[in-house]
């Protein structure tokens, strides 16, 4: 039993960090598989120095060490009771690159899709292309020996490993890389750990029975997708132990290893040449699964970069995500499975001889039933849905999930369909619907049983499905870990796979690495049980949670924090676009991760046995840097909501724990401004000053917005007349007066009614309640609730498809899309207004869509707009509107900008604590972009804290599409 004082001592030896708190043991506990182990600790090396202080340590407290990089791992590798040792915020260097020679030697933690971003300009690329490839990263990769889609064309990572720097378990460095053979065999006369290493594989593969051992249980040679144990039969290519080749490279066994022989800390990986700038997807539809798979036998004749199937399981998962759904434009019809067949040529001439090529002999073997040809930039859109697939399994409500055990299953080409055929029988004898997608080109598909693993009999089941499995595998001689590798899900079945022969030799290998388990004991060799250490206590008693909120939609709360499969979409970084998640951005820390937030609040629900099961620090301090920017409502695949959720959090919790001073003042917003607009002038100065900042917890540095000497309510009221006298409108609308346009965007508000009745429409604004935003995002949900209920019976019977409900402000507007629906007493009433409400930008677009906006009456002038999209709009509603209505001006240049989040976020970026990160966050992507505009470029923003934080982060104003539109007017 390790001591928290030596953990403590630990912590102190390191430059880096050592944490043992509950929190961070929870947060590790899990990765992207089945099971959970709660760790000793987690550790952050700096550098290589703390590397060998973490090894000294293991060695002497007889504790095992577990490196983790993006924690993306299907099979459990990331998982285990010793200190798990996390290089992905500090092991983040390119050390050196060679653009003659295409090899790069970096450190593990630089991620995928990053890394071929720094590559581009170069013209070269790392080819292995995962469908984690925007936040895995490259020691994981080599650990697991990663493939990808491209794989059938440019190979698997263990193809590109040339050398992997590696601290041995005695603290010793060595590097291993390509030899000569007689340089292997001097090395095996060394007196060191790395010289014994060299001389056990000697004289285990010199061993003639040994070898053909290996040859005869090993899969076929033609499969190149092959995790399953070590690599060993790659050195049976060596003329040392009768192959041909004069060269060996230990680097080829640690890639696949798991990081069970040593402690990777530079790779040095081969790069290719970009493909062809010019390509073509086919996305061959068909009425089957079996169909497909022999399709691909034809397709695959076609020298193809890409060979992906999608199967109606993970198509159907697509249907009801907000980002995903968009990206379904190529089909047609309800199909089983679609094959994604890329064919690329240097001109789009050649791709379209190709690509036609293709089609022809697909309908000449009477293969598909449509084969739509996708171009430029949609193929990335299909690949983004194929990649999403595994997220988007997340989405099933309920208990019963696509469960990762025997989704990794590779044979060779021409086995796959009569494979295919008898493992639907297995699924078929314990009355199952699989899942199947992925990379039928490399012989190897994702099938995943639907299983309950809270339940006693469906764990058993799990055990059966991947046994039976694992055998028809063995009979194919397949590999039973394709590119996902053993983890703790299919290390136990090696001896099976490879024969107990072979996997003695495994065990006698890792003794010769590692002779006391410092390396991520209980993976490869002497495996966990796959069915214990679950991510659910089986059989246990289902927590009853009552929210104010309704999650019937998910099941409850709970199961929609259980939704979070551990993907980790939400580690994306800045360069891979879009929102999710902005505190992981701008701070690179695990716990500020949509995953982190979700495993907590469902650790918290199922464990904690307070009488408020909400009760907890841990999970305030998990959400306290969660900016409510609800891009994981839209970006995530399995849309874990966290704003919605952090909501519900922070009632429950200040039930019991009581409102704070500073969370009054912001929940009751508007009220305070009703007061405070009675003498604006002396309001703005007061709230101003230094004093009153300090009493507010309002960062000193951040100006608070000012009340307009009039509100938008009472100009309304007090004008005279419509700007436009006409009295044939094409259509009345109701204007919502949010709290925010009232009492400070009063120009704005005015803008909006000056446009629409210049275009022809009726404003109408009617005394309505605020929109509860600020309620909502500090967690004053009783008062929320009774404000939507007010709202909901204001506007019930006067809202519809003829007098829609528009909003200026979306984060106000949008309340009536999304959380009213959780709120409301009367959900049919909130849903039916929730139908015909809309932002402003998606008013216009629509109405530019039927042809009832008048063009003309926009200036001709030149300019140059940059719109950045609000959080809540990009989540519920999308930029894309935005853009169409600046488009009405004829000679206006408009670009949406990628901003990612600009850090405000309501009052999280006025809150002292919460200053530097939110400025971070701006600093990630917007306040570059915008410092890059030229002067001239008009910056649109529909928020008014984006405004606000764009002001505070470049000084520039940027203005609401409304007045941009407004001033266009001719």
């Amino acid at each position: 039993m390790v001591k928290n004082s030596s953990l403590e001592n630990l912590h102190k030896a390191l430059s880096g960090d050592v944490l043992y708190d509950q929190l961070h043991k929870t947060l590790y506990a899990t990765d992207a598989s089945v099971y959970r182990k709660i760790p000793l600790a987690v550790a952050f090396p700096k550098n290589e120095n703390d590397i060998k202080i973490l090894i000294d340590f293991a060695n002497k407290e007889n504790v095992t060490l577990i490196p983790r990089t993006a924690g993306t791992s299907l099979a459990g590798q990331c998982v285990g009771d010793g200190i798990v040792v996390d290089v992905a915020k500090h092991f983040t260097n390119i050390i050196s690159f060679d653009e003659q020679a295409k090899t790069i030697k970096l450190q593990p933690g630089i991620v995928r899709d990053s890394l071929n971003v720094y590559l581009k300009p170069f013209g070269l690329f790392f080819g292995p292309n995962t469908s984690t490839s925007n936040r895995c990263m490259i020691g994981g990769m080599v650990g697991n020996n990663s493939s990808g889609s491209t794989s059938i064309r440019y190979g698997v990572t263990r193809d590109k490993v040339l050398a992997i720097d590696a601290i041995l378990s005695d603290g010793t460095s060595a590097t291993f890389q390509e030899i000569s053979s007689e340089e292997f065999v001097k090395k095996t006369k060394q007196n060191t750990l790395e010289g014994k290493i060299y001389k056990s594989i000697f004289d285990e593969l010199s061993v003639k029975t040994i070898q053909q051992e290996i040859k005869t249980e090993f899969p076929k040679e033609n499969i190149h997708r092959r995790c399953t144990g070590y690599a060993v039969d790659e050195f049976l290519k060596s003329d040392l132990f009768g192959g041909t080749e004069s060269t060996i490279n230990i680097a080829k066994l640690l890639a696949g290893s798991e990081g069970t022989l040593a402690f990777s800390t530079a790779i040095t990986i081969q790069l290719d040449a970009i493909p062809p700038k010019e390509s073509i997807m086919v996305c061959t539809h068909f009425t089957s699964i079996n169909e497909s798979l022999k399709a691909t036998l034809t397709a695959m004749n076609h020298k193809l970069y890409n060979c992906e199937l999608m199967d109606k399981a993970i198509l159907d998962c697509t249907k009801n995500n907000r980002e995903l759904v968009k990206n379904r434009f190529f089909l047609k019809g309800d199909p089983e499975a679609v094959l994604m067949l890329e064919v690329a040529a240097n001109s789009i001439a050649e791709a379209e001889v190709l690509a036609d090529n293709l089609i022809d002999d697909l309908e000449k073997n009477n293969f598909g039933y449509h084969h739509p040809k996708v171009y430029g930039a949609d193929i990335a859109k299909v690949h983004y849905l194929r990649k999403a697939g595994l997220g988007a399994l997340g989405n099933m409500v309920g208990d019963m999930k696509a469960v990762a055990c025997i989704e990794d299953t590779a044979v060779a080409l021409e086995d796959l369909p009569d494979y295919i055929e008898e493992f639907t029988k297995i699924m078929d004898k314990y009355q199952q619907d699989a899942i199947y997608y992925a990379h039928a080109g490399a012989g190897e598909l994702h099938l995943r049983p639907i299983l309950n693993l809270k339940k006693k009999a469906d764990v058993v089941l799990f055990r059966k499905i991947t046994t039976e499995t694992a055998e028809l595998v063995k009979k194919y001689q397949g590999s039973f870990s394709g590119e996902h590798g053993d983890g703790i899900v299919r290390a136990e079945f090696i001896p099976l796979m490879i024969g107990e022969n072979n996997y003695q030799l495994l065990r006698r290998i890792k003794k010769a690495f590692d002779p006391h388990n410092v390396f991520n004991q209980g993976k490869i060799t002497d495996a966990f049980p796959m069915d214990q250490s679950l991510r659910y206590e089986v059989d246990r008693d289902e927590p009853k949670i009552e929210t104010i909120q309704d999650f019937s939609d998910s099941e409850g709360i709970l199961k929609l924090a259980e939704k979070c499969n551990g993907s980790g979409d939400c580690r994306k970084p800045v360069e891979a676009g879009g929102t999710m998640c902005p505190s992981y951005r701008a701070t690179k820390n695990e716990k500020e991760t949509t995953r982190a937030r979700a495993n907590v609040l469902r650790d918290v629900l199922t464990n904690n046995t307070a009488a408020n099961k909400f009760d907890s620090k841990a999970l305030k301090q998990v959400l306290d840097l969660c900016l409510s920017c609800k891009a994981c409502a839209s970006e995530c695949p399995s849309n874990v909501d966290i704003a919605t959720m952090k909501a519900e959090f922070l009632y429950q919790y200040q039930e019991t724990n009581g409102y704070s001073f500073r969370s009054k003042l912001f929940a009751n917003n508007a009220k305070l401004n009703k007061l405070g607009s009675l003498t604006p002038a002396l309001s703005n100065a007061v709230l101003n000053t230094p004093f009153a900042k300090k009493a507010m917890g309002v960062a000193i540095e951040r100006n608070v917005p000012k009340l307009a000497k009039k509100t938008l309510n009472n100009w309304y009221k007090q004008r005279n007349t419509p700007f436009n006298k006409t009295e044939k409108f094409k259509k009345e609308i109701y204007l919502f007066n949010d709290e925010f346009t009232n009492f400070y965007d009063v120009e704005i508000g005015k803008d909006a009614v000056f446009l629409l009745e210049k275009l022809g429409y009726k404003v109408i604004i009617i005394n309505h309640e605020e929109s509860a935003r600020s309620y909502i995002s500090k967690g004053f949900l009783k008062e929320a609730k009774i404000v939507c209920n007010k709202n909901i019976a204001i506007f019930k019977n006067i809202i519809s498809e003829e007098t829609p409900l528009i909003g200026i402000e979306p984060s106000a507007i949008l309340t009536f899309r999304d959380e009213y629906i959780r709120l409301a007493s009367n959900k049919t009433a909130a849903e039916k207004i929730a139908k015909h409400t809309y932002t402003f930008e998606e008013f216009l677009a629509k109405e530019i869509k039927k042809d009832n906006i008048d063009k003309s009456l926009f200036t001709s002038e030149k300019k140059t707009l940059k719109i950045h999209g609000h959080c809540h709009q990009k989540a519920l509603s999308g930029t894309n509107a935005s853009f169409q209505i600046l488009n009405l001006p004829a000679n206006y240049t408009v670009t949406i900008m990628n901003t990612g989040c600009c850090g405000m976020a309501g009052s999280f970026g006025y809150e002292k604590e919460h200053y530097k990160v939110s400025m971070q966050v701006g600093e990630d992507t917007l306040f570059p972009k915008i410092r890059n505009c030229s002067t001239k470029t008009e910056i649109a923003a529909a928020g008014t804290s984006c405004r606000h934080q764009i002001y505070d982060g470049t000084k520039r104003i940027a203005k609401h599409p409304i007045t941009i539109l407004k001033e266009a007017l001719l």
